[in-house]
């Protein structure tokens, strides 16, 4: 796997946060702790809130139990307007033991939290309970594809549904042309692309040596229309993408799910159907580096795109302790700079491993 350069390597003469900003774009993540810790259990599942005006973190609140001693993971975290919307996702719970952990259902509920009141509340569930699936917003409305809708499915789904915040309603949409899991997915040019991910065509049989794997395909819709669209060779792996998000009208990522730092960013070209590396965005790094007897493994990568800039938030393993310890570092690329766009935040260390559980979102308070 793909690792990120280690927070003990310089990338720029500045440390420094981006005071540059408003102050009021914040940066939310989900995450749990992989062993449990005195009074918090494995199943709880906490938001944090990242300020990149002065590279604070908080911890915000916990998220709702859908039911009591179960946990949620797999789901997705939206943001749209001043608010965090908690969607699908695996609920599991903690076994007696407390070393291990088993999956119970696959949910399609839908929690919103209010980032400005600290106000949890309950949403229309979607129509198809899911996990894995790809979401986007576009025109003020969260938009979610494929993913699997049971526990011991091999193949992902084909439906689709938008969510409409002002109705508290969702609308089911033109199934897709393909069965598809572990996608993601963008708003892009005004269209919802789902990309990657294992994908099957919708009349396949599905047996484990005959079947027709849309390798490398997106699935493009079309708002105004309500049509979808098949874009052949887009995504050229075979590997579902880890991340992509827009930049100024241009489409980034920087991994895939095996290798979500590949040592550079890469941008999508449309006319040439290619993905190019980003012109000095190339970042030298290792894996498991080795600082003073003490083995840093990243454990978590994600993007948030915010103005020109890419915030990667990383988080790091420290191993050698006989407790379980982790680094916390953010670095910033500048998509506008002419030279030296990379810029890396102080470190953070504390105690305990968390797991990353949906990628960050952004919210831009009023």
């Amino acid at each position: 796997m793909g690792s990120f350069p280690s927070p003990s390597l310089s990338l720029s003469p500045s440390s420094s946060p981006d005071n540059s900003l408003s102050g009021k774009i914040r940066v939310y993540l989900a995450f749990r702790f992989r062993e449990a810790k005195p009074n918090v259990n494995v199943s709880d599942i906490m938001i944090y809130c990242y300020d990149i005006s002065d590279n604070s973190w908080r911890f915000v609140t916990l998220v709702p139990c859908i039911i009591e001693n179960q946990g949620v993971k797999d789901f997705a975290m939206v943001s749209l307007g001043d608010s965090i919307y908690i969607i699908g996702g695996k609920l599991f719970h903690q076994k007696q033991d407390h070393t291990s952990e088993e999956d119970d259902s696959v949910s399609s509920s839908v929690l919103r939290y209010n980032v400005c009141t600290n106000q949890w509340s309950n949403c229309a569930s979607m129509a198809l309970p899911r996990y894995d699936f790809a979401y986007t917003v576009c025109e003020n409305k969260i938009y979610v594809a494929g993913g699997k809708s049971t526990l011991n499915s091999v193949v992902g789904v084909s439906s689709a549904e938008v969510y409409d915040p002002n109705l508290d309603k969702w609308i089911h949409l033109p199934d897709m042309s393909t069965l598809r899991y572990k996608c993601v997915a963008v708003t892009w040019m005004g269209k919802i692309h789902v990309v990657g991910g294992f994908a099957l065509k919708t009349n396949s049989d599905v047996t484990p040596h005959n079947f027709m794997a849309e390798r490398c395909s997106v699935e493009v819709y079309d708002t105004k229309t309500r049509q979808w669209g098949l874009m052949r060779g887009m995504w050229q792996l075979d590997v579902p993408p880890n991340q992509i998000v827009v930049v100024n009208g241009k489409l980034l990522s920087s991994g895939d799910c095996l290798k979500v730092w590949k040592g550079h960013i890469e941008a999508y070209d449309l006319e040439q159907n290619i993905w190019n590396e980003l012109e000095g965005s190339r970042l030298n790094c290792e894996h498991g580096i080795t600082n003073n007897s003490t083995t840093i493994q990243q454990l978590y990568l994600t993007i948030a795109p915010i103005g020109n800039s890419l915030y990667f938030l990383a988080g790091y393993r420290m191993d050698g302790d006989d407790l379980p310890r982790m680094k916390s570092t953010v670095f910033k690329f500048d998509t506008s700079a002419s030279n030296d766009g990379w810029m890396r935040f102080e470190t953070i260390e504390e105690e305990g491993e968390k797991v990353l559980c949906s990628h960050c979102c952004v919210v831009q308070l009023s």
